[in-house]
């Protein structure tokens, strides 16, 4: 017998998704969906409309059209305010526990249905936070499906005190990019002497001093800070994910030579300690045989599969870019969140299935939303590292507030503490602090 049983107008794919999504993985709920109205009138447990018009004295939600749809259309939103946070899809009927639709919500953000809508893309083909609802409206930096997953799960207990809703735990996933592993060392012999001659002619002289510093063994190189990222999850019991950008060089793919002994040791040694998964290559975007090609290279260095993702420069192109995940076996990519702003691009603090709305099916491919990246808060808010250590504290706060996943992305030269990432290893480290369960 399910916990709750839910009436509906009619069966869809996008119905049973959100439906499983919120009643079973985040409320832990055994739940049924019926069109039945006798089966419904009979059941004696707690019960549910999700429809047009209340049955009896059940529990009603008015529902929109958006998951009874098929067509991928253009939505009337209407936002506005409930409770204190952002609703959308609102609906009028004086009987309905809400006066919007939370399901169409839910589903309209954590399916990234506005990035299938026509959009302007940045420089890098990117959807751009400005051209969401939730910057738009100001709510990027509020998990505002956990609140409202929060409110039903307050409404149902009221309404029926023997249900038992579960609660998700906090947790903490520290990430990194790594798109150079060194700034001066294993470049070989061509990239070192035109990085010579380019400061030369520049006339920065600190740069070549320093470089002649390190490759001489009399400095360490800036960007090695992997002792430290691991003296760090050590001290605090954290089990990090790793992204490596493993690709051929070119101008937006600047790593090392996939061939370097130096470079392979690193990443086996990063997988004895972490999680360490493919960061695909500006190159390989859209590209599915370079992308195979780079998965299989780094799964030879680990001799095991590579299984997680994270795409270099955050490009992606829904669904085209997942299609093409899934496709080289991929089960988890950590690359929705946004470049320009932190927050919730989805709305949501806990992943989620990738739902593809081109063939209308739930797939898969498991979505692990992050909310702050290093160059997010650098370079492009131009904070100083103080208001950046405050600005992660309000994020990590929102996420604990909803017992969800708290993912930073971070990349090994931000923690050198040097040049323009001066005092930034604090920021890290009170990211850290603040950060564990």
């Amino acid at each position: 017998m399910p916990d709750i049983l839910i009436l509906v107008p009619k069966l869809t794919n996008r119905l049973r998704y959100v439906m499983q999504f919120v009643m079973g993985e985040q409320l832990g709920l055994h739940h049924e969906l019926t069109t039945n109205k006798d089966e419904f009138g009979q059941f004696q447990g707690a019960k549910m409309v999700y429809g047009d018009v209340p049955v009896a004295d059940a529990m009603f939600l008015k529902n929109s059209s958006l998951l009874f749809e098929r067509d991928i259309l253009s939505q009337e939103l209407k936002p506005f305010i409930y409770d204190g946070v952002l609703a959308l899809f609102p609906v009028y009927h004086r009987q309905s526990f809400l006066p919007f639709d939370m399901f169409a919500a839910s589903f309209f953000l954590i399916s990234r249905y506005e990035e299938y809508l026509p959009f302007v893309r940045d420089i890098h083909g990117r959807f751009e936070a400005s051209s969401g609802i939730l910057q738009q409206s100001g709510n990027l930096d509020k998990p505002v499906v956990d609140y409202w997953i929060r409110k039903l799960s307050i409404i149902l207990t009221e309404r029926f005190s023997g249900l038992r809703v579960k609660r998700n735990r906090y947790t903490y996933i520290p990430t990194y990019d790594i798109d150079a592993a060194w700034a001066f060392r294993h470049k070989g012999v061509f990239r070192t002497t035109g990085a010579y001659l380019k400061d030369l002619i520049a006339g920065n002289w600190a740069e070549i001093k320093l470089r002649t510093e390190v490759l001489r063994d009399k400095k360490p190189d800036p960007f090695d800070t992997f002792g430290l990222q691991l003296s760090l999850q050590k001290e605090f019991g954290l089990r990090p994910a790793y992204f490596i950008l493993f690709a051929d060089y070119d101008v937006n793919d600047k790593n090392i030579s996939v061939r370097n002994p130096s470079f392979q040791n690193l990443i086996r040694m990063l997988g004895d300690y972490a999680d360490v998964g493919i960061h695909p290559s500006y190159n390989s975007f859209m590209n599915k045989p370079r992308l195979k090609l780079e998965i299989e290279r780094l799964s030879r260095v680990l001799n095991r599969p590579v299984t997680m993702s994270r795409q270099h420069f955050l490009r992606m192109n829904l669904p085209s870019a997942y299609h093409n995940l899934i496709d080289v076996d991929i089960t988890d990519d950590f690359t929705m969140g946004y470049a320009s702003e932190p927050g919730f691009r989805a709305g949501v603090a806990q992943s989620f299935q990738f739902y593809d709305l081109d063939n209308d099916i739930s797939t898969g491919l498991r979505i692990h939303p992050f909310q702050l990246m290093d160059g997010t808060l650098c370079d492009y808010l131009k904070l100083q590292p103080e208001q950046a250590a405050q600005k992660a504290i309000e994020l990590i706060r929102r996420v604990k507030e909803v017992d969800g996943t708290f993912i930073s992305l971070w990349h090994n030269e931000s923690l050198s503490d040097t040049k323009r990432w001066l005092g930034w290893l604090r920021v890290y480290q009170e990211i850290l602090k603040e950060a564990l369960p």
